[in-house]
């Protein structure tokens, strides 16, 4: 049975990276969280870690880009903690290659755990939120939504087709006055374990494009977005600039990425043609939710807290203006007498 202020949470890509700091930050908070993966090395670390921190855990083993398992899943959760609240959609992968470089079946696969892995969890989610007329989806997107850059055709492509599917489903909510919300949680480059194990065919490991965050970054970004109705959440200034560039700027960026864009997502180690990699399987163990960044990675984002409180940003600064208006007033009264 759930307290009042418990909520029933299914997180996609739970054994790992960010969808493993979204559910530890759910277990702080008291929530009953659904564990959705492939792994179940990690999902069963990551069940332990909510309910040492006060939640319930369920763990529901499927692969996202398979319609039958995500219902099954779905299904799972329902009979074991209750109706779901909440879905959150962040399970993803990625190759590293250039595009020409990109076997047919790897670029397929990325495309269904990316892009149709958040449609089948969204249907599985709406099929069950929008009956009871209650409910909050969120998806996490990327600056990669809205800026492709070299080296990951298939999961910027996938990231751009979240988008307009996303856009689509929460108008035709509107249309039907559904109290069913959709967010977007948009995310810049995060310090989590994918750098180790997506597969790559470039000379050398690849690393995400700094400035680079730590994944409780993107968690409480996350965990927010699910108790408020904001439309999308940009995580740090990078996104929001790498967003706002594009639209002035784009074919300036294109060049500039043309020239570092390889290297920019490269470290110096050489790569490993014969490690595991997680695109069909996932990787055996427990991966966690940080890479191997921690040294560069940042713990905290201005942007994000500005975003989060810009009701009292904006009241502040507005009480600032009035002050500074009413000095300006009394100075020239002084001056005029």
């Amino acid at each position: 049975m759930r307290t009042d202020s418990r909520r029933v949470v299914v997180v996609t890509g739970a054994s790992a990276g960010v969808g493993r700091a979204v559910v530890r930050a759910l277990g702080d908070r008291g929530d009953a969280v659904g564990l959705v993966a492939r792994g179940r090395d990690g999902l069963e670390h990551a069940a332990k870690e909510v309910e040492s921190r006060g939640g319930v855990a369920c763990v529901a083993p499927a692969d996202v880009a398979d319609p039958d398992e995500v219902e099954a899943a779905a299904s799972r959760v329902e009979s074991e903690l209750g109706p779901i609240d909440v879905w959150v959609n962040v399970a993803m992968t990625s190759v590293f290659a250039p595009f020409t470089e990109v076997d047919p079946e790897d670029f397929r696969r990325v495309t269904e755990v990316t892009y149709l892995g958040q449609v089948n969890g969204t249907r599985a989610a709406l099929r069950r939120m929008v009956p009871r007329d209650s409910g909050v989806v969120v998806q996490v997107g990327s600056a990669l939504a809205y800026r492709g850059i070299p080296l990951q055709s298939a999961y910027c492509g996938a990231k751009h087709a979240v988008v307009g599917f996303t856009e689509s489903v929460r108008t035709e909510l509107m249309h039907d006055k559904s109290s069913v919300r959709v967010s977007m949680v948009h995310l810049p480059g995060m310090n989590t374990p994918q750098f180790r194990t997506v597969k790559s065919k470039m000379p050398h490991e690849p690393q995400p494009v700094p400035p680079i965050y730590q994944p409780e970054v993107a968690a409480r970004a996350v965990v927010w977005a699910t108790e408020h109705a904001r439309r999308q959440v940009y995580v740090a200034s990078s996104t929001v600039g790498t967003i706002l560039g594009n639209r002035v700027l784009g074919g300036l960026l294109d060049r500039y990425l043309g020239r570092t864009g390889y290297s920019s997502q490269q470290t110096d180690e050489r790569h490993d043609p014969g490690r595991p990699d997680n695109l069909r399987s996932p990787v055996p163990g427990d991966q966690g939710a940080h890479g191997v960044f921690d040294d560069q990675a940042k713990p905290s984002s201005l942007e994000l807290s500005l975003s989060l409180h810009r009701g009292r940003v904006a009241g502040a600064a507005g009480t600032a203006a009035l002050a500074a208006g009413l000095g300006a007033a009394a100075l020239l009264r002084r001056r005029g007498r």
